[in-house]
């Protein structure tokens, strides 16, 4: 079976310093990982982070770790800057989800949240 993927959202957050925008789409995918079971994939500025059950349930343990309810995925979020970023997280609980924050020079942080199709 082919993988079918599904645009779940499609958004952009303009920075009015420049004109410029930080988009981020997120798609559901009916095949993602080693086991080809579904998840969510979330696209920013060329970059796709892959929420499937085997990393997921890795992220999950090493927030759990921490003793944090939303675990930052610091390798997976764009955070050169203080005054804009996009940071990725997994926030645990039943259903797990995945979260999004968009913050650009002249917007607040904008944060979105996407149930992901499985549980760890």
């Amino acid at each position: 079976m082919a993988n079918e993927k599904t645009i779940i959202d499609e958004w952009a957050v303009k920075d009015l310093e420049d004109g410029s925008s930080l988009k981020v789409t997120v798609m559901s995918c009916s095949e993602l990982g080693n086991q080809s079971l579904p998840g969510i994939q979330v696209w920013y500025l060329g970059y796709i982070v892959n929420y499937e059950p085997l990393i997921v349930e890795r992220w999950a343990y090493q927030a759990s770790k921490a003793g944090v309810d939303e675990y930052l995925l610091e390798d997976q979020s764009w955070m050169v800057h203080a005054d804009q970023f996009i940071k990725n997280y997994l926030v645990l609980g039943s259903p797990l989800k995945a979260k999004v924050e968009v913050k650009t020079r002249s917007s607040k942080v904008i944060t979105k949240e996407y149930e992901l199709p499985f549980e760890v």
